[in-house]
């Protein structure tokens, strides 16, 4: 599994205001999307393309265009919506599907409760998006879901990670059958120090989604 972990004073930068609880839901919502574009650039290093010839005003130029089947885009509910548009803006012609998980705040184990993925993922380049990182559950839920229908090339992007996290997903797939041409990465804004004792991301930023949406659900 490849990690990348960003290292850019911008990143860094709106991440800083991210983590700044006076900072209000519409600066939040509009820096998220801007982090996200900026997490894309890595995130999208390895998308597939095709070889074209297009008619400039003076002669012809090699170029690309994204190869078919074309990437599929899954924000995790209902913080990753805060992060679609950020992605989507340098995947304009990728597919978006959409996973409900939800962490239990007393067992902190992550349940699935919405679907709406294709039921063929065989030879699709994903990217799922989910703000935090955080005890490894959803990530390793959602990253399963896609497995079981037969994507085998993901990319997981997270504003925020926590080593406890990270290590809980890199043990999961490793102790996973080997499966042929597998390549899972995960892209984060940072890593920070740890997590609490409730499952929350230390410093981090709070909870994501109330923070986009300024509702607690």
């Amino acid at each position: 599994m490849r990690v990348h972990i960003a290292d850019h004073p911008l990143i860094t930068h709106k991440i800083t205001v991210l983590r700044d609880k006076t900072t209000p839901s519409p600066v939040f919502r509009q820096l998220v999307e801007e982090l996200v574009t900026l997490l894309a650039y890595e995130a999208t290093r390895n998308v597939r393309v095709d070889k074209v010839t297009v008619e400039t005003p003076v002669t012809t130029a090699q170029g690309v265009h994204l190869s078919r089947p074309l990437p599929i885009v899954i924000p995790v509910l209902r913080a990753g919506l805060g992060m679609l548009e950020g992605m989507v803006k340098l995947l304009p012609t990728a597919e978006v599907g959409f996973l409900g998980i939800k962490r239990d705040e007393e067992t902190l184990q992550p349940y699935t409760y919405a679907n709406r993925l294709p039921d063929d993922l065989t030879g699709r380049q994903v990217f799922i998006i989910d703000p935090m990182l955080a005890t490894g559950g959803t990530l390793i839920d959602s990253i399963d879901y896609v497995l079981e229908r037969g994507a085998t090339d993901i990319t997981c992007v997270c504003l925020l990670g926590a080593p406890e996290g990270l290590a809980t997903v890199e043990a999961h797939i490793a102790g996973k059958a080997d499966v042929d041409g597998q390549k899972i990465s995960i892209v984060l804004g940072a890593l920070d120090e740890k997590l609490n004792e409730h499952g929350y991301i230390v410093p981090g930023l709070g909870d994501a989604g109330d923070r986009l949406y300024g509702i607690a659900q």
